[in-house]
């Protein structure tokens, strides 16, 4: 009867264990913490216009980046290029790496504190693409038709955990 009991025990200490390990490395390829430390600089130029001569993209508006679940500065602006193509240009961005970082256009109006994280995806929202680093200057093109007055804000935003790490009221010029 010992020996069973000693069995047994051996068994369900090495399923816990093994429960464990799967647990630790399920959590690490989820929340990819190594992503706190590592920080992706990108450092694109703005737009010009294709041909020589012509005139300066066209601001059409601007926003001021304010921090949600981490902190986040920086600036937005959408511009207009003299061929009618538009793209939205981050400046200056600061913020955390992440999993699964989007940069979205979004009608949810820009929240401060806790009440800001949550609700860029709820209503009408276009996904930009990932984001291309957590620091620096960079340019994501925009759709061709896009209704910019459906979309007054700009999150960048964690898609795996739905949390805005932080965003910009886009005001127009």
């Amino acid at each position: 009867m010992g020996r069973v009991r000693r069995m047994l025990n051996r068994r369900v200490v090495i399923g816990v264990l093994l429960a464990g390990v799967l647990a630790v490395g399920a959590g690490v390829v989820w929340f990819q913490p190594w992503k706190l430390w590592v920080d992706t600089t990108v450092r694109e130029a703005a737009p010009v216009a294709a041909e020589a001569g012509s005139r300066a993209p066209r601001t059409l508006a601007v926003g001021e980046l304010i921090s949600h679940e981490h902190t986040t500065t920086g600036k937005v602006r959408v511009l207009e290029l003299p061929d009618g193509t538009r793209t939205l240009r981050v400046e200056n961005l600061d913020t955390s790496n992440g999993p699964d970082v989007k940069v979205l256009l979004s009608d949810a109006p820009v929240k401060e504190g806790r009440a800001g994280w949550h609700v860029f995806d709820d209503g009408a929202h276009r996904s930009l693409g990932s984001l291309k680093g957590n620091k620096g200057d960079q340019n994501y093109a925009l759709p061709a038709g896009l209704d910019l007055e459906r979309y007054g804000s700009v999150s960048i935003w964690c898609d795996r955990f739905d949390v805005s790490f932080g965003a910009a009221k886009l005001t127009r010029v």
